[in-house]
């Protein structure tokens, strides 16, 4: 029997899941929870094998912790819009799996059987994309500059924070804008965030 944390922040689709899982005959949900830190509580009160984490929860910070705390939980994401940058955030981490909350219910019982048993499953259309999603052409600078950027910060505030000059960081943002094609800084976080470079 295959043990199974359920942590899903909408009461609905926790209840949802719930249903979809405990249908197979195999598989056993332990606790079903709508908040990170009763996620973290459950998996080391129930020890189960699997946990299936929303990814808006926020779910990689949840991946990391149990892969910490709970080393023998395999984690399985799920996403209501995964795009190829999330896909390459979650499987850059500890996650096993990622699915949307769109796949049928026999595929998210096997993906659930896959990650406990220590194998990845993904969505191959998810897969695809990932692969598609363009290199990252940013240097490690430029990714700071823009990760303190993606915060809101002005030119001047990037500039103390990386002991640069104002002039270098702007340099920076528009080699930035140039290397993505963006319109301005805003849009250079949006490229930049969507496919999982930042």
């Amino acid at each position: 029997m295959i043990q199974i944390l359920i942590a899903e922040h909408l009461p609905l689709v926790r209840r949802g899941l719930l249903a979809t899982l405990e249908a197979e005959p195999d598989l056993r949900v332990v606790a079903a929870v709508g908040c990170p830190e009763e996620a973290v509580r459950a998996a080391l009160a129930h020890g189960p094998d699997v946990a299936v984490v929303d990814l808006d929860l926020p779910g990689l910070p949840v991946a990391a912790r149990l892969a910490e705390l709970a080393p023998r939980c395999g984690v399985l994401m799920l996403s209501a819009r995964p795009d190829p940058g999330q896909v390459r955030k979650a499987l850059a981490g500890p996650a096993l799996g990622l699915m949307s909350l769109c796949v049928g219910p026999e595929r998210l019982a096997e993906g659930v059987r896959q990650v406990a048993e220590g194998h990845r499953a993904i969505e191959a259309e998810l897969a695809v994309a990932a692969l598609r999603c363009a290199t990252n052409p940013l240097t490690r600078r430029e990714l700071d500059v823009l990760r303190i950027a993606a915060g809101g910060a002005r030119s001047t505030e990037i500039a103390d924070q990386l002991f640069l000059s104002v002039g270098t960081v702007r340099n920076h943002l528009s080699r930035i804008m140039c290397k993505t094609g963006a319109r301005n800084r805003l849009d250079a976080v949006r490229i930049a965030s969507d496919s999982g470079w930042i």
